[in-house]
């Protein structure tokens, strides 16, 4: 059990009879009021999200859930599946997979994550090389500020926000948490 004030981002509380993952805590302490922690929380065993209060030495169960590493094998309509270095497959449903379908790609390494024993969500490694397949050419001139434009990338078509510099071809890396492009790569 800890109190609510040592809960940080990443870590999964159980809240009545589900496994809760934060998503964001933030600690507040006003002058006259009782110290509180703002959650943002998802629900991992139907993707709800939820934002609540508690107090800061409220006791909460955490969870320590189980991580596979694993490999992509195929899509077989609703589930995704998985084979370990055993061999050993395993299936996440469709619904769970969330943002990580954006950058699925063939025989591409990430971890299973499990709640008793059932398959409940996929994670991703926070960052990927990806290639552009489409952008438009940069306008020449509009370098005013952060100048970004669209760009499509290989093999899932997921659209990324990059530099005005970036070219069909590039390969970038790009941030699986936050979906957003961090460099160009060589």
């Amino acid at each position: 059990m800890k109190i609510a004030q040592e809960i940080r981002t990443g870590n999964v509380i159980m809240m009545g009879k589900d496994p809760m993952v934060v998503l964001r805590a933030e600690y507040n302490k006003s002058g006259r009021n009782a110290a509180v922690v703002k959650m943002k929380l998802k629900n991992l065993l139907n993707n709800s999200g939820t934002e609540t209060v508690f107090k800061a030495d409220e006791k909460m169960e955490v969870l320590v859930l189980e991580k596979k590493e694993v490999t992509y094998s195929y899509f077989a309509d609703p589930m995704y599946v998985f084979m370990d270095a055993e061999y050993n497959q395993f299936e996440v449903e469709a619904d769970s997979m969330g943002d990580a379908l954006n950058y699925l790609d063939d025989a591409m390494p990430c971890e299973v994550i499990f709640y008793n024993g059932r398959a409940i969500s996929v994670e991703l490694p926070t960052g990927l090389v990806r290639e552009v397949e489409y952008t438009e050419p940069a306008v020449r001139g509009d370098t005013s500020g952060k100048v970004m434009k669209p760009a499509r990338v290989k093999p899932t078509g997921f659209e990324v926000q990059v530099p005005a510099f970036v070219e069909i071809g590039d390969k970038i890396e790009i941030d699986t948490r936050t979906g957003e492009y961090r460099n160009r790569v060589k």
